[in-house]
């Protein structure tokens, strides 16, 4: 076909796709339709797409996501959030500010199980918000608690998207080399670094509240602890087991997934039989469109590879952009933009082929990169005018929108702060990796 005309079917084929993304068109089928246009315009074989998905499903650490995710959904199901609710009180509700960060270490923890903030906030949110309430808290510092809270955990072990980003990372073999292990260790100190400094504020904000205060009594601290005790032992399986070498990711997500499922429907009986069918549907469901997304993305990734893009795009960067810090300014910028109007795993997938060799390019650790975004687009869930984590409040406790945003404010400021301490100070991320 003269290049003529090829042109012209890829300007339409272009144009026609946009129209098709504004109208609702799924994310995936958009993806796939612009890989399928790219690799025609170069008169490349279609069938390199469908390559590209089996490609994918060849991947051992594949196996991880849809274990990990039946796990947490499993867990939400549960009472399992409400032992470690009633633990962490016992524990630290004594303390000025307490429950606050009971509901802080309570949601980070949920969610880097489930990996999907919005899970958290409906899971969480009838139990701590009331809770809150009811021990005086004002309404403005609860609101923004628990809808900070639900987007807590991401950059902990096993957090889906740590491992869907080491997925991709590994696809774009760019730079050092990118294992899960390296990114679940990577994740610990800025992870903390982010509850602690909302703890912090949580005491000093509340550092003269009484009223919210729980009688310390090691009889409540047995009996939590007693209550917990089939959960408390998730985080040494997962972890413990990875680090000790006895299990690697993926036979962890299946030592994970098969005792969560013996504790709370054999053990503890929280769920039913008659309710596993749904969860394995809703989990599944997530899982698919994860995977679905993942696969045509990739293929559009090396289609974008093979076609010099990232280079044109560092390039392009490099000639307004000479400085590692500005960069990482602008990055901070964008990726925030990026949190507010995209979904962390559609943002995963089709972010991450293109900046990963441009930040190699100023001289950014891959997987120092992984963390900077992920706790960017973890901020991006509150970010004005459309975070998700925002409407989801919105709907959860029928509150304006607007009230949402000044109640997120301090949050967002602090969240902020420790994002620019997590990029300009690499060794946060790096120093348990290396």
């Amino acid at each position: 076909m003269p290049a003529g005309e090829t042109g012209g079917i890829v300007i339409l084929g272009g144009v026609l796709l946009a129209l098709v993304a504004l109208c609702g068109a799924p994310l995936f089928a958009v993806i796939a339709a612009s890989a399928l246009l790219g690799f025609y315009r170069a008169e490349i074989d279609l069938s390199v797409v469908p390559v590209e998905i089996y490609r994918l499903a060849e991947m051992p650490i594949l196996l991880a996501i849809p274990l990990f995710t039946f796990a947490g959904y499993l867990l939400s199901e549960s009472n399992a959030p409400r032992r470690l609710v009633r633990l962490t009180q016992a524990l630290i509700g004594w303390v000025p500010g307490g429950l606050a960060v009971v509901s802080l270490a309570t949601c980070a923890i949920f969610t880097a199980f489930t990996g999907a903030s919005g899970v958290t906030i409906v899971a969480l949110g009838a139990l701590l918000y009331p809770a809150l309430r009811e021990a005086g808290y004002p309404e403005s510092f609860n609101l923004g608690l628990v809808t900070t809270s639900g987007s807590l955990g991401l950059l902990f072990a096993p957090s889906l998207p740590l491992i869907l980003y080491g997925v991709v990372a590994q696809q774009a073999d760019i730079g050092a080399p990118v294992t899960i292990d390296a990114l679940f260790l990577a994740g610990i100190i800025p992870g903390l670094l982010m509850v602690l400094s909302l703890s912090c504020w949580s005491f000093w904000v509340n550092r003269g509240r009484r009223r919210s205060l729980t009688e310390f009594s090691w009889l409540e601290v047995a009996h939590a602890l007693r209550a917990a005790a089939w959960e408390l032992p998730l985080p040494i399986v997962v972890l413990g087991g990875i680090y000790s070498g006895y299990f690697a990711v993926s036979e962890a997500a299946a030592v994970t997934a098969f005792y969560v499922l013996i504790v709370e429907i054999l053990i503890l009986r929280d769920v039913s039989v008659r309710q596993l069918p749904a969860i394995i549907r809703q989990s599944m469901l997530m899982v698919g469109g994860i995977l679905l997304i993942l696969g045509v993305s990739l293929a559009s990734a090396n289609y974008m590879i093979d076609s010099g893009a990232p280079q044109k795009l560092f390039s392009l960067i490099n000639d307004h952009v000479s400085s590692k810090f500005t960069f990482l300014i602008l990055l901070n910028i964008f990726l925030l933009l990026l949190g507010a109007f995209l979904d962390i795993f559609s943002a995963l997938v089709l972010v991450v082929p293109l900046i990963l060799p441009v930040a190699v390019g100023y001289g950014v650790h891959p997987v120092h990169l992984g963390i900077i975004f992920l706790a960017n687009m973890q901020i991006g869930y509150l970010t004005p005018p459309v975070g998700i984590n925002l409407f989801i409040a919105s709907y959860r406790f029928k509150k304006p929108i607007t009230e949402l945003y000044l109640a997120t404010l301090p949050f967002l400021l602090i969240l902020l702060l420790c994002v620019a301490l997590i990029t300009y100070f690499p060794v946060l991320s790096l120093y348990l990796a290396d």
